[in-house]
């Protein structure tokens, strides 16, 4: 019996809110009972009165904090510099650097430090060539701190706040700069009070994504040494399983991730929306030509940039290739021997990690397509509240997704008398989950541009919405579909925070595996890993360049 044409878009949407509901606001809610509840499930507010009087996890909230505020700054000042000059001007080099602005987001973040390490460690090549060739007696400390802590997160983010800026100075009506020329606003006046104010939503998403990202980000405190933050804290609390009060700990600090993420969300919405950008339109920019002295600065600028971005990058495959690399500058013989341990002996976490992410981006493709034509081109009700849940995910860290999906799928399930987290499908539903936004807002952007005129004259010569949308808007609106899937793919395959949490025996994957050859001690093989995932995101990414150029930016807004 053929259903008709009504109850399938009925059933279509009600599933797409079912996987909604189950994976993402029952681990949350659960995340919050457990909070919220004694061992006996009686409501208390203890927990967080325990945290909040603690001086060490007051510490750490408000180093968290701290550190999330001045990644923001530093990425900003890139940011804005980097996509200012891009968008504006004409220099020697411009396309070059126009591609290498992204370079790095094909650094995992956890390869990222690794990287730093094994240059400014302190037995890294900078040291060992302070203390060889200059005389210093005692190596520089550039990692072990916040410091490092910092620097791996600039480095990683900035392109996610230059691509936000661009798209929203792509946006900036000339005649509105133009005008304020004209009544003597010049230069960086003009600069400061007409078009960084209207580049104000895409800088708030840049500012609000690099802010949670660093805020949850818990591996690389942890590589370099810095414990009293509250990302490590939640994972280190998790881990154990021998103390109760600390175990709860770890889930109230979760909780706490998660409700800054909605606080932050929400604030950042609000004060976007208190304001009027109505006057923002894609327009043609005119580039204008540097002076001979402004050229070779920003080219000077961003070569530095560039060449900051390449040490990581330098150092994971130098120590990937390298034997002996011991208080020597460079490895003393070179080999290929660790690929081959990686890739040929123990496969599994290259064949887990092409797995496990190909089907979260088709779970991703499957819910996040139909996700965007309901958010563009229905009214659907409920349609607000699934547009506010995209943006919601996309906030949330994984730190706490991952915590709260131990909690919430460790039970048996009906018929199988087994709990999802001893099921391997748990790995890639929470990538999907996790990135799920990027495929939504890629379809989402690509189908404004779609007139509905197009829809309107197939179904006038009777073609249903779901075929219309089969046979016209997807063919039309397939790049957007392909840089929001490949840019899930992208994140996914880099996922730590939240699938350390959930991985068993024979599951592992890319970085788990850096992760695990790294504490034992086997960097040389961690490296081997790293230098695979910068390829395969490389080429990803490549992929999205050739298809979208730099104007990606409302991906993350």
């Amino acid at each position: 019996m053929k259903l008709p044409r009504a109850s399938v878009a009925v059933l279509g949407f009600g599933l797409i809110w079912a996987f909604l509901i189950l994976f993402v606001l029952y681990p949350l809610t659960r995340i919050f009972y457990d909070a919220f509840t004694t061992d006996a499930g009686h409501f208390t507010l203890a927990n967080f009165h325990e945290f909040f009087t603690d001086s060490f996890y007051l510490r750490s909230f408000w180093k968290s904090m701290l550190l999330g505020v001045a990644t923001v700054f530093t990425t900003s000042v890139i940011g804005i510099a980097v996509a200012f000059l891009i968008v504006r001007y004409d220099f020697p080099y411009r396309t070059l650097f126009t591609y290498l602005t992204m370079l790095p987001l094909i650094l995992p973040p956890l390869v990222g430090v690794l990287g730093f390490v094994f240059i400014l460690g302190r037995a890294g090549t900078v040291n060992v060539i302070l203390m060889d060739w200059f005389g210093f007696e005692h190596p520089v400390n550039f990692m072990y701190g916040l410091q490092g802590v910092l620097l791996v997160e600039t480095v990683h983010l900035f392109p996610m706040m230059t691509l936000s800026i661009l798209d929203a100075l792509s946006r900036v009506d000339p005649s509105l700069e133009e005008a304020a020329q004209s009544v003597g606003a010049k230069g960086w006046r003009r600069f400061w009070t007409i078009t960084l104010p209207l580049t104000t939503p895409g800088f708030v998403s840049g500012a609000l994504l690099v802010f949670i990202w660093t805020f949850a980000d818990f591996i690389t405190p942890l590589v370099v040494g810095v414990q009293d933050l509250l990302a490590p804290q939640a994972y280190l609390n998790i881990v154990q399983f021998v103390d109760r009060r600390i175990f709860r700990m770890g889930l109230v600090i979760s909780a706490l991730l998660v409700m800054l993420a909605v606080v932050f969300v929400l604030v950042a919405r609000q004060y976007v929306a208190i304001k009027d950008y109505s006057s923002l339109t894609y327009s043609r920019v005119e580039r204008r030509q540097l002076g001979p002295v402004a050229r070779w600065f920003a080219v000077g600028f961003l070569g530095l940039l560039m060449f900051v971005s390449l040490v990581p990058q330098i150092g994971v495959v130098l120590a990937a290739v390298g034997r002996g690399w011991a208080l020597t500058p460079l490895p003393v013989e070179y080999t290929l021997e660790f690929f081959e341990q990686v890739s040929i002996q123990t496969p599994r976490f290259i064949v887990n990690s092409f797995m496990f992410t190909g089907i979260a981006v088709l779970v991703c493709l499957v819910i996040g397509v139909p996700m965007a034509w309901i958010l563009g081109r229905t009214r659907a009700p409920g349609r607000g509240a699934m547009d506010a849940l995209t943006t919601l995910i996309l906030a949330i860290p994984g730190t706490a997704i991952g915590i709260a999906y131990i909690r919430a799928f460790h039970y048996p399930l009906p018929l199988v008398d087994v709990p999802l987290t001893s099921m391997w499908i748990i790995l890639p539903l929470v990538l999907a989950v996790r990135r799920l936004p990027y495929t939504v807002r890629g379809s989402f952007a690509s189908l404004l541009l779609v007139h509905k005129s197009m829809e309107e004259a197939a179904q006038n010569v009777g073609a249903g919405k779901l075929r219309t949308f089969r046979d016209i808007t997807v063919p039309l609106v397939w790049k957007g579909i392909l840089v929001g899937a490949l840019f899930s793919f992208i994140t996914s395959i880099q996922e730590a925070s939240a699938t350390i949490f959930l991985t068993l025996g024979g599951w592992e994957m890319i970085p788990f595996g850096i992760f695990t050859f790294y504490i034992a001690g086997s960097q040389s093989q961690a490296a081997a890993l790293g230098v695979i995932l910068i390829a395969v995101c490389a080429a990803s990414l490549f992929i999205v360049n050739r298809i979208a150029g730099a104007r990606v930016g409302g991906l993350f807004g």
